[in-house]
């Protein structure tokens, strides 16, 4: 495994096509922002995990009241690589929202 050091607002460049960036560090939390392809999935390893047992969405995810605060970013998740969130993200995740 490499390690790498970064500080807020640094970048890491994998394949000359996905970029990885420290969007914010709070604590013992690091935000990273993830510009990829849209046909490159990206999801955090417990969602990924959860696919690949082929649990269905609404097991990984859970509605809004299931979703522990520890997962209050899941919807993240569910935004294509490449592109930041916006209002039409905001909301329990969909089925199509996954790819």
């Amino acid at each position: 495994m490499l390690v790498l050091s970064r500080k807020k607002d640094e970048c890491i460049v994998i394949n000359n096509d996905i970029t990885i960036v420290v969007v914010e560090i709070r604590g013992d939390k690091v935000r990273l922002g993830v510009e990829a392809p849209k046909e490159v999935p990206v999801h955090r390893r417990e969602v990924y995990d959860a696919i690949a047992r082929g649990e269905p969405l609404d097991i990984q995810l859970g509605s809004p009241a299931q979703i522990p605060p520890s997962a209050s970013n899941a919807a993240a998740d569910q935004i294509p690589a490449g592109r930041s969130p916006g209002p039409e993200d905001s909301g329990p995740p969909t089925n199509d929202a996954i790819s």
